[in-house]
């Protein structure tokens, strides 16, 4: 069985930035199990399978150890294939996922995810956040993920997490963020658990990150850098129950998966 395949960059202009997807684009669903193993000889931080439905799409995304309830980044990545290489020529794209349907609009190579709000509450900081991190955050925030509030961006820049203790933690991963020095904030995102080190670009942080941040900076419309080594950029907006992350996406490769089904 040959599977259509693209390794995208999402949120980012330019190749060998941003958050690499990979993207499958499938007739039906395959087992469950055999999407995990791609996902784990992808070995990226996320892999989409897609399986268009006509005037909309099925969407799941898998780490290299587990299916996730929402990815940014590879359904960023999918909207661009659909978009760039499948012939879909409406500006708005329609994906039926675990999260609920999600929106994705184009405005030229600019694309606008709709995402929903996962605001969290504040909690005291776990020891185990702070020995993992090796600092102590101003404010922490638990929704999905623990997210650990820094002064200044060299703060996050500088962490060097223990990933064996941050697995222990009852979360899928951490966000680490802070005002930025040209952004108006800076993340990273760790999630070892899940399969994934450090995420170089995370879109669904930024479902946790945008309502705090809106709400600390008194605007809805905010400019983010997540500050991984490869780095990403996203126009954010806070929509109360959704917010909007905007981004750029480059395919870096394309060709076949060549895989049994069975």
């Amino acid at each position: 069985m040959s599977i259509p395949y693209y390794q995208v960059d999402a949120f980012t202009s330019h190749v060998f930035a941003g958050n690499p997807a990979g993207v499958c684009v499938l007739a039906e669903w395959l087992p469950d199990e055999l999407m995990l193993s791609i996902a784990a000889e992808n070995n990226l931080s996320e892999t989409a399978f897609v399986v268009p439905r006509g005037e909309y799409f099925d969407l799941r995304w898998f780490t290299p150890a587990r299916e996730v309830d929402l990815c940014g980044h590879a359904t960023l990545a999918t909207a661009h294939v659909v978009m760039q290489h499948l012939g879909y020529r409406n500006e708005r794209l329609d994906f039926e996922t675990c999260a609920g349907r999600i929106a994705v609009q184009a405005s030229g190579d600019l694309m606008t995810l709709d995402l929903p709000t996962r605001a969290g509450e504040r909690c005291q900081a776990p020891q185990t956040l702070i020995d993992a991190l090796g600092a102590e955050p101003h404010t922490v925030i638990k929704s999905r993920d623990y997210m650990a509030v820094f002064e200044s961006e060299d703060d996050v820049l500088n962490l060097s997490p223990n990933m064996t203790l941050l697995k222990e933690l009852d979360c899928l991963g951490v966000i680490a963020t802070a005002p930025g020095h040209q952004a108006d904030f800076v993340s990273r995102f760790f999630a070892p658990g899940a399969g994934v080190p450090e995420d170089p670009v995370c879109g669904s942080a930024h479902c946790t990150l945008i309502p705090y941040w809106a709400e600390q900076l008194d605007r809805s419309q905010l400019w983010a850098l997540q500050v991984s080594q490869r780095g990403g950029e996203l126009s954010c907006e806070h929509r109360g129950e959704r917010v909007a992350i905007g981004g750029r996406a480059v395919t870096y490769s394309t060709g076949f998966l060549h895989v049994a089904s069975a």
